[in-house]
């Protein structure tokens, strides 16, 4: 199936940037001083119709570059609109960092990732507000776009003065992360929005983050693929790789790393 990841990779990079423009389209009204309307979903997390209009874009985009590829989405997951994943098929989450977009830090995302067997082989996350695009696929490396520049991104060892631990901006627990780092050489900690914290690993700007709360796997399959393709895993809290398919898309505590 790689042969076509050179092929595909671009494609997603332009489906994902049409999706930042709609969404920064609604984005600057804010700065106009329209609040945002939200409504809130089963699970009491926010959506907001950035959200709809970007994965109205990313479906047809979809749609119609790989026809024959089931698409997973977030807000027609929640909807009851969910296909079978089979083995090979899209998980895309329009506007990661819902609570980011509204309350305006800018670490919101579009992500779009490709899973083949189980596991994420293509992804691309962009921060339409900070201008990064975050793209890698398996066999093809990984790199970030930004300011009109383009950088292959890598993993980093851990610095011997310590490890750069990345946490949730809007979601987490102290005490359980504190728990589990007991005993670990931690040098800094930091904190990021929305699929952003795996791109840091892959960036070489953070070396692990563990997520000890629930996410779905649309959350973070372009960032776990983009991280990847930098030479870093997602494992869970038994050692195995996380694996993308599950019966009902949730997934497992976890943690993310760079290189080993």
């Amino acid at each position: 199936m790689k042969d076509d990841y050179p092929e595909l990779l671009p494609q997603v990079e332009a489906l994902a940037r049409r999706a930042g423009a709609a969404i920064l389209e609604l984005y600057a009204r804010q700065e106009n001083g329209a609040a945002p309307a939200v409504a809130y979903k089963t699970d009491a997390s926010p959506v907001t119709a950035a959200d709809h209009a970007a994965e109205a874009l990313i479906l047809h985009g979809l749609a119609r570059l790989t026809p024959e590829i089931p698409v997973i989405s977030e807000e027609a997951a929640c909807a009851g609109r969910l296909p079978e994943p089979g083995a090979r098929f899209w998980l895309e989450d329009p506007l990661d960092g819902t609570k980011e977009f509204i309350q305006r830090n800018g670490e919101f995302t579009v992500n779009i990732g490709l899973i083949e067997a189980g596991q994420p082989v293509l992804g691309v996350v962009l921060a339409p507000a900070l201008d990064r695009l975050y793209a890698g696929a398996v066999g093809l490396g990984a790199r970030l776009a930004a300011a009109g520049q383009i950088r292959p991104l890598r993993c980093r060892a851990v610095p011997a003065e310590g490890c750069t631990v990345v946490s949730s901006r809007s979601h987490g627990d102290d005490g359980a992360l504190t728990a589990f780092l007991a005993g670990r050489r931690v040098a800094h900690s930091i904190s990021a929005g929305s699929s952003l914290k795996l791109c840091l690993l892959a960036s070489g700007e953070a070396d692990l983050y563990p997520r000890l709360g629930r996410t779905m796997e649309w959350d973070i399959a372009a960032g776990h693929a983009v991280l990847r393709a930098a030479g870093g895993h997602v494992r869970t809290l038994q050692g195995s790789e996380l694996g993308y398919g599950k019966p009902g898309l949730d997934n497992p505590h976890f943690v993310a790393s760079g290189l080993d």
